[in-house]
């Protein structure tokens, strides 16, 4: 029950559960014999409460292997599964940047940065994976389902793009950088491991190392012991959700990631700890940077510390 309700999403008009470092001891209790609820994330701001004018895509899911069918309006009438992304064009632009948000949260979530990376010169595109926002569907599977989204998308800007140049007439390639912030980067990573994705620099904030510690982060955060609660979460989860959860460790992925890559990470973080980005950090290989955030916790670098975390992103890229 409670591996059901971490992976799938209630109503959008339910009432979150609190953080467990948050909870009483009641709550706990009522929590663990009812289930987490974690509401279905919608979009409720768009691009233009940061000041950006923005196109909204959809990518049919079921056309992948159709060029001429990857794209499709918002004033399309679809009933096939999609992803539904925002795309916000920089004038001479000197890349794209993708960027997927972390677990419960949708695009809306990466505002923040993606104007950050907009205001440095790129253009950019924030995406819905399946399960949340636009996109269709009501569940996750923590970053592995996922992955394949960062791939579709990366394949529909890579088209994208050579459609574009086609038509006015450039032969300069525009480089495609992908950010992820804690799920999304565990997204990214395993984009780029497992789904042939080959990005020109990736940006990572707070992936957790494996699946199987950061599930029992949560627990210990709760004040209950994660042996055997974490274990069973994993194991049930992977069944309801056809994956194997055990193997879902982007500390391994990292050793493939043939890119240049900027990982970042607040020192305060309870859900993914220092040690966690530091395991990741040393399977990378040499094209790499770790920049720390003091007293931040999980995320939210961009809007608490844009000066540090801009001066690190503009440092990074090229």
């Amino acid at each position: 029950m409670q591996a059901y309700a971490m992976t799938h999403y209630s109503d959008s008009n339910a009432v979150k559960t609190p953080k467990p470092e948050q909870l009483s001891t009641l709550q706990k209790a009522r929590v663990i014999f009812t289930g987490v609820r974690v509401p279905r994330p919608l979009n409720t701001r768009t691009p233009e409460s940061v000041g950006l004018a923005y196109e909204t895509h959809k990518i049919k899911l079921s056309n992948l292997n159709a060029d001429q069918s990857l794209l499709s309006t918002s004033t399309e009438e679809s009933t096939q599964a999609y992803l539904e992304t925002w795309i916000i064009t920089a004038e001479n632009a000197k890349g794209i940047v993708l960027l997927f948000p972390q677990y419960g949260a949708s695009k809306q979530s990466v505002l923040y940065p993606a104007k950050a990376f907009y205001d440095l010169g790129y253009s950019v595109m924030l995406l819905d994976p399946r399960g949340v926002g636009g996109s269709t569907g009501s569940d996750t599977t923590l970053g592995i389902r996922e992955g394949e989204d960062v791939a579709h998308a990366v394949s529909y800007t890579e088209q994208r793009l050579a459609r574009k140049h086609s038509t006015q007439q450039q032969t300069s390639k525009q480089s495609i950088i992908l950010y992820g912030a804690s799920q999304g980067a565990a997204s990214v990573m395993r984009a780029v491991a497992h789904e042939g994705v080959k990005p020109d620099a990736v940006i990572l904030e707070s992936p957790f190392d494996n699946l199987l510690g950061t599930v029992r982060h949560r627990f210990t955060a709760a004040g209950i012991p994660s042996f055997p609660s974490a274990e069973l979460m994993v194991f049930w989860g992977g069944i309801q959700q056809g994956i194997n959860g055990f193997a879902h460790n982007p500390a391994e992925y990292a050793a493939l990631m043939d890119c240049p890559v900027l990982l970042m990470h607040g020192r305060a973080d309870t859900r993914v700890t220092v040690e966690d980005a530091e395991a990741i950090y040393t399977q990378l290989p040499e094209k790499k940077e770790l920049v720390l955030f003091d007293t931040v916790g999980h995320g939210a670098f961009a809007s608490d510390y844009p000066q540090q975390w801009a001066h690190a992103v503009n440092s990074f890229l090229p």
